[in-house]
């Protein structure tokens, strides 16, 4: 009897919106004609494999909420609070082609994002109560949404897993590419220079809180999931909040989890809870296989290292 065939009907319909069977996109990642952007032993098919991006898609929504012009984008051009999921598994499959797929589905996946991304206009009020024109295009917020990707799915994995093997600046240059990609102007390659962009948006005085951003809050810390998988949802996000940096759960309003005066193990709790999912799921992900497959028919992958 397969006790955690319930956890995995739940969590494939909630990442890839089907029970049983690979999204024919995942399937897809298998055709091409080159081994893409970014190679099997890459930092990058490191950071983005296992579970660590779970709690990466939390971190980066809650990073990417401080500034308002790219708040603002999300909360009048996407209908997440409708259709919460429907946002997830957009966001997971471009970020799943452009890691796996050959260069020409990464290309592909980046332009229609950026074409969704043209309509995406509109007005913002500042961190200083000014009111900005907004666009999705915009090189600057294009920047910081790349940034809170690239920051958020480092820093999960360190979290949850450790040191990158191939090092954190490998890491920051080789998914550099994926910025180029989006029409990001000169992303950042060293681990350092991520950090010190990161901080000019805050000393810009570009970040802040406010109403809208609570509201992210309260719909990330509590998001309309399935019962089954509610508990370790919120496990997860505890953990993330309570591993941000001090400046952002400020802006954020999220204080560390504790007990009385004592502060809780979230971190520890989190990683058990990746590791239930991993169990229900698997150690390999179908957007890995197909793109093993595809290298192993271009003879880049012996055929023993395809799942």
């Amino acid at each position: 009897m397969d006790l955690l065939a319930p956890l995995r009907t739940r969590l494939r319909l909630t990442f890839a919106g089907q029970a049983e069977g690979v999204p024919a996109w995942e399937q897809a990642l298998e055709n091409g004609g080159d081994a893409g952007y970014f190679a099997p032993d890459s930092a990058v098919w490191t950071v983005h494999g296992g579970m660590t991006p779970i709690a990466a898609g939390i971190r980066a929504l809650l990073v990417q909420a401080l500034h308002p012009g790219a708040l603002a984008g999300v909360a009048e051009h996407s209908s997440y609070r409708a259709d919460p999921l429907a946002r997830l598994a957009g966001t997971i499959r471009w970020i799943f082609t452009v890691t796996y797929g050959d260069t020409a589905a990464a290309r592909a996946a980046c332009d229609y994002v950026r074409r969704r991304h043209r309509s995406v206009t509109g007005t913002y009020t500042d961190a200083a109560g000014a009111e900005r024109p907004y666009s999705a295009s915009d090189p600057a917020l294009s920047e910081w949404v790349h940034l809170a990707f690239m920051d958020a799915f480092l820093r999960s994995y360190e979290i949850f897993r450790g040191p990158v093997p191939q090092g954190a600046d490998a890491y920051v240059s080789e998914w550099a590419v994926a910025g180029e990609l989006m029409g990001v102007v000169d992303p950042p390659r060293t681990e350092a220079a991520l950090r010190a962009r990161l901080q000019e948006y805050d000393d810009a005085g570009l970040l802040c809180g406010g109403a809208r951003v609570v509201e992210v809050v309260r719909f990330l810390r509590e998001p309309p999931l399935d019962p089954m998988l509610l508990p370790g949802y919120k496990v997860l996000f505890a953990a993330v909040a309570d591993t941000l940096p001090d400046r952002y759960r400020e802006l954020l309003g999220l204080e560390r989890t504790r007990l009385g005066p004592f502060p809780l193990p979230t971190r520890l709790a989190g990683r058990a809870a990746l590791a239930a999912v991993g169990a229900a799921l698997g150690k390999v992900g179908p957007s890995e296989q197909a793109a093993r497959r595809r290298l192993a028919r271009l003879g880049v992958l012996p055929a023993k290292d395809v799942p």
